[in-house]
């Protein structure tokens, strides 16, 4: 019995190796600061962003230097100051690089827990040759008391941008030369969420500390890089839409007519963030199975990678550098999940792992 004890930890550690894919390195550690969005620029220059929250916060969006995290673009936009949520971050949520190496980003200003700061939803343009913030948009146009904004990409050619709002179940259409919006397809099948469908990872129902079933109407979404379709969904669903983006730009469209043109590409389970990469592949994570899939042009979905430390993977972003690059941020594994008791395994972490296909 002994000896048969010596060789558990070898035995352990070999479970642990083969749960782990080799493709999978870990790029930074952030302690207990809890990585959400993120963006990867030409050069490669990887920006994350952290949810504000009293217990662990000191910068909303970083910019991540040999594995260390700095204010970007400044101290300033990142100062703790909810008495001036209109010029300070107050929950930086999504990232977007766009074909141009414009970092985009989006501030849904609603802390977990804290409230909501209507008047600090923002969008900001930031340009990464000066690190300066050319234009902020403030969505006045919107109902903000009932705006909830999540996910962005962006058409440089058509001064476009593309939103998700899960509160609202609504894809936002913003006109970057007016800066004029449009809700689209809300409350439509495709951007709802399954009100039957419960959340389980590792044989656990994520459930909040009310009982309540975590719950997201469209969540993530991607662009396709010649800016043809825009790939949506909601995370407490099973399928993958799509939609011509001509469809989302003409403002001549009935709703009914906009929702017509939805197109349900696969079944593909859970899903968090996407991306979209040159050659048409759409990345998705995958909570309940800890992997990253990615939807191929010709409609298969394949998996890109498995592995244990993918402890809800969040957001994606693609380097000239052939990776690709994904946040964790253990959200079932935190408090609010887990009747009070702190279960996430310390340090979050980003990984990246080789584009291969």
């Amino acid at each position: 019995m002994k000896s048969a004890l010596l060789f558990l930890p070898l035995l352990l550690s070999c479970f642990i190796a083969l749960a782990q894919s080799p493709n999978v390195e870990t790029v930074a550690e952030f302690g207990k600061h809890q990585p959400i969005g993120l963006g990867v620029s030409k050069e490669n220059r990887i920006f994350v962003t952290f949810p504000k929250n009293p217990d662990h916060y000191d910068y909303g969006l970083a910019e991540i230097v040999n594995g260390q995290r700095r204010p970007y673009p400044d101290a300033e936009w990142n100062r703790w100051d909810s008495l001036n949520p209109q010029n300070r971050f107050i929950s930086v949520q999504a990232l977007f690089v766009d074909q141009t190496n414009v970092l985009w980003v989006l501030d849904p200003a609603s802390p977990s827990g804290m409230g909501a700061f209507p008047t600090g939803i923002k969008l900001l343009k930031i340009n990464l040759a000066t690190n300066l913030v050319e234009k902020v948009y403030r969505f006045e146009d919107l109902p903000r008391n009932r705006t909830g904004l999540n996910d962005v990409q962006v058409d440089p050619t058509r001064q476009v941008a593309y939103l998700s709002d899960p509160r609202r179940a609504a894809i936002i259409v913003l006109d970057l030369k007016t800066g004029k919006s449009r809700a689209l397809l809300e409350g439509d099948k495709s951007t709802k969420a399954d009100p039957n469908f419960v959340l389980t990872i590792d044989g656990k129902e994520v459930r909040d500390t009310k009982g309540n079933p975590f719950s997201s109407n469209v969540n993530g979404i991607a662009l396709t890089t010649d800016f043809k379709f825009l790939y949506f969904r909601p995370i407490t669903q099973t399928k993958l839409f799509r939609i011509e983006t001509k469809y989302l730009l003409d403002p001549k469209l009935s709703p009914s007519v906009v929702s017509s043109h939805v197109e349900t590409m696969a079944e593909t389970g859970v899903s968090h963030g996407m991306i979209a990469d040159k050659k048409g592949n759409i990345y998705l994570t995958d909570s309940p199975n800890k992997a990253v899939r990615y939807f191929t042009p010709d409609g298969k979905l394949k998996t890109l990678a498995q592995d244990n430390r993918f402890l809800w993977p969040d957001s994606f972003g693609i380097g000239t550098d052939g990776y690709l690059y994904l946040t964790a941020a253990q959200i079932h594994r935190t408090k609010r999940y887990n009747k009070g008791e702190d279960k996430v395994d310390y340090p979050f972490r980003l990984y990246r792992m080789k584009l291969g296909h």
